[in-house]
């Protein structure tokens, strides 16, 4: 007689389905995640200008013998420049209002018109920059402070410059696909950017030119 017990098939441990790590479905990832990274890049963005920030506040007076934030600001023209990206947030904000109202002509208008302030800003910064400082001899390498001055405005100008792109692809891609859901994502990601180079920028106004001018 035979030892071995027959198994009922019923009692069959039935085949476990391998693991699936990737999404069948398509679905993409929810909108929080990417508020919530866009927030936490935002946050490593504010960490690198309040190390500039702070290496401006050291060097604000190592002078070198050289010129002075008084012998060089031109205070008219920096308020004239600070308009200029302020009235860019405000438009700004008029472009969201539009997209929440799904008035795609009236998002792509006020985008543009955002673009041009940006585009008036960093003119004006440039002028600054070659004509007021660099042509009267005030470049980065004349003193501690000038190389200070230069790398913190000259950060926020280049923050300026790829948040104009973005804009630029950001229009291309509303004119092209509409405001579904992703677009506003982005839209809205673009709109916490723009208005972080605001309060950034008043930062400088305050603490570079006003206080550099006395």
């Amino acid at each position: 007689m035979s030892d071995a017990i027959a198994l009922n098939p019923a009692d069959a441990v039935p085949p476990v389905a391998p693991a699936r790590f990737y999404d069948l479905a398509g679905e993409h990832h929810p909108q929080q995640g990417t508020l919530l990274g866009f927030w936490l890049y935002l946050m490593s963005d504010l960490l690198i200008f309040a190390c500039l920030f702070a290496t401006f506040g050291v060097l604000s007076r190592s002078f070198a013998a050289g010129p002075t934030g008084a012998d060089l600001f031109d205070l008219r023209l920096v308020a004239v420049n600070t308009a200029m990206l302020l009235f860019s947030s405000i438009t700004y904000g008029f472009a969201m209002l539009s997209m929440q109202r799904r008035n795609i002509p009236g998002v792509l208008a006020r985008l543009a018109v955002t673009g041009l302030f940006g585009l008036a800003f960093l003119g004006i910064e440039l002028y600054e920059f070659s004509h007021r400082l660099v042509h009267e001899g005030a470049g980065p390498q004349r003193s501690a402070f000038l190389s200070a001055f230069f790398a913190l405005v000259g950060t926020h100008g280049l923050h300026v410059t790829f948040g104009i792109v973005w804009l630029v692809v950001l229009m291309v891609q509303v004119g092209r696909f509409g405001l579904h859901a992703a677009n506003q994502r982005r839209l809205l990601c673009l709109s916490m950017f723009w208005h972080f180079l605001d309060v950034v920028w008043i930062g400088v106004f305050t603490f570079v030119y006003l206080m550099g001018a006395l």
